[in-house]
């Protein structure tokens, strides 16, 4: 599906909030003198209305994009609802403080490991950065399922913005979901989120990507395209790409895209 200049501007602005947010946490924790409960708390106190009113923004972007692109996908007009709440305890079921503590206690844990202040706060800062960045894909795909909700499309495709994309991104990109299923994301994900008018039945939706992505892997490999997925770390032959791919509950973050090889763990993980 073509890349229209509606989609191409609410991704822009999507990525603008994103970009902003992100930075401002990046600032906060490189300016922390001790990483100490005093410290966690003025973070805490400072970074997390940041955080939700990002969080907002790409909830109410998210709403009103889709809502758009419904519009025009079936030429009426989409009623405007209520749009999702953005909050981080709303998202993900724990309370902000209780997540934004999580990165002082990755500098402790690294610590006690035996690491060096350095790179204890660098793993801080890392983890911080996975909770925003997965606090803004929450708020898209939260937003996204409510605004789909009042409208006649079914179904819905992922849409890559070319900045995160991995190779689980492009292979779920070119396949449709039902609008009932929350989008899955994964750490650092930043796809997009577009209905999707055609044939239910037709797993498949963009079928070039999807034999693109075959032919990037032979080409690294040096060997003939391997559509059972050998070459990315499966032993057992298997009916295309698409079946590398799976879906892991995460308690706290829902669907967590994941490739089947993988060993879910848990949230220290994400």
């Amino acid at each position: 599906m073509a890349v229209t200049r509606l989609d191409q501007n609410y991704d822009a602005q999507v990525a603008a909030v994103r970009s902003k947010v992100m930075s401002y946490a990046y600032r906060k924790w490189s300016s922390l003198s001790a990483y100490r409960d005093a410290d966690a708390e003025k973070l805490i106190a400072e970074l997390v209305p940041r955080v939700e009113a990002g969080q907002k923004r790409v909830a109410e972007l998210t709403d009103a994009y889709l809502s758009r692109v419904a519009a025009q996908q079936l030429g009426t007009t989409i009623s405007r609802g209520a749009v999702a709440d953005a909050t981080t305890e709303s998202l993900r079921g724990v309370d902000a403080n209780t997540v934004y503590q999580r990165p002082f206690t990755t500098v402790y844990t690294s610590l006690s490991n035996g690491n060096t202040l350095n790179a204890a706060t660098a793993a801080g800062a890392a983890r911080l950065a996975d909770l925003v960045s997965s606090g803004m894909q929450l708020a898209k795909t939260h937003a996204a399922r409510q605004a789909m909700s009042r409208t006649r499309v079914e179904l819905y495709q992922r849409t890559l913005t070319g900045r995160e994309n991995c190779a689980l991104c492009v292979i779920a990109s070119t396949q449709r979901y039902y609008k009932g299923d929350l989008m899955p994301i994964h750490p650092g994900c930043d796809c997009g989120i577009k209905s999707f008018i055609g044939e239910p039945d037709e797993q498949v939706i963009d079928p070039k990507l999807l034999e693109q992505t075959h032919e990037a892997v032979a080409a690294k490999s040096g060997r003939a395209a391997d559509r059972g997925g050998r070459d990315i770390g499966l032993n057992n032959p298997v009916a295309d790409y698409l079946d590398v791919i799976v879906t892991h509950e995460h308690g706290e973050l829902g669907p967590v895209l994941a490739w089947r090889s993988d060993h879910f763990t848990g949230p220290s993980q994400i």
